[in-house]
């Protein structure tokens, strides 16, 4: 089982501290559970921690009071996230929910400045992980607006082998067609059509347990030529 001592040391970051800086990143993480459906994070909370996938799977997404949900992305074994929130100290603007059961790293907030301060890798690992963040979101709007739904499936998927942002992810996704047709916003049926066009297409393979990614540069690609 990982641990929050594993996450920190698979993580970019955690391996470019001194041993110094590490010992009080660990010391200054807690861990918490959640089971599935429930909220890690809510939109306009005070924002007092960082936080890291242990274990499990969360979506990152805004809910309307209209009743309205817009999912934002994915957030696998591995990624950290809220970073933003906690550099420009506003009240959390989105809202993190675990798709399954969910195991949090929660970094306090003394420690993740102290690391800012004191720590150049820890500094270089956070330009990397914005420019990284950036670059998801300008592509998700890409691909909510020009791209057909398959397409929009095959980019979920592949959002989550980023290696900076989701270093932790296995190339069997241990992921549901519920689960997915929740990142990518569409029902299960519809993401099981969609599975069944990447399959067909050679890039992926439905097993027990999951999605195999066959062909990572694939599925990145995947829609452009049409």
């Amino acid at each position: 089982m990982n641990t929050i001592e594993t996450l920190l040391r698979n993580s970019l970051w955690g391996q470019a501290l001194s041993a110094d800086a590490f010992q009080r990143a660990l010391a200054g993480t807690v861990e918490r559970r959640f089971p599935a459906n429930a909220f890690i994070c809510m939109k306009g909370e005070p924002v007092t921690h960082w936080m890291g996938i242990i274990d499990g799977l969360g979506k990152m997404a805004s809910h309307w009071t209209s009743g309205k949900t817009t999912s934002l992305t994915g957030i696998s074994t591995g990624g950290w996230f809220g970073e933003g929130s906690l550099l420009k100290e506003e009240p959390r603007r989105y809202d993190v929910m675990a798709i399954r059961e969910t195991r949090v790293a929660f970094m306090n907030r003394a420690t993740f400045l102290w690391l800012l301060d004191h720590s150049i890798p820890f500094n270089r690992y956070m330009i990397t992980q914005l420019n990284e963040r950036l670059g998801q979101f300008i592509g998700m709007m890409e691909n909510e607006r020009m791209l057909g739904i398959d397409t929009r499936i095959a980019r979920v998927l592949a959002a989550l082998f980023n290696p900076v942002l989701y270093p932790g992810t296995q190339r069997l996704l241990q992921i549901s067609q519920e689960e997915l047709g929740y990142l990518a916003g569409v029902s299960r049926q519809r993401a099981n059509q969609g599975i069944k066009a990447l399959e067909e297409a050679g890039l992926v393979r439905c097993e027990y347990g999951g999605i195999h990614v066959i062909d990572l540069d694939g599925l990145q690609n995947f829609g452009d030529s049409v």
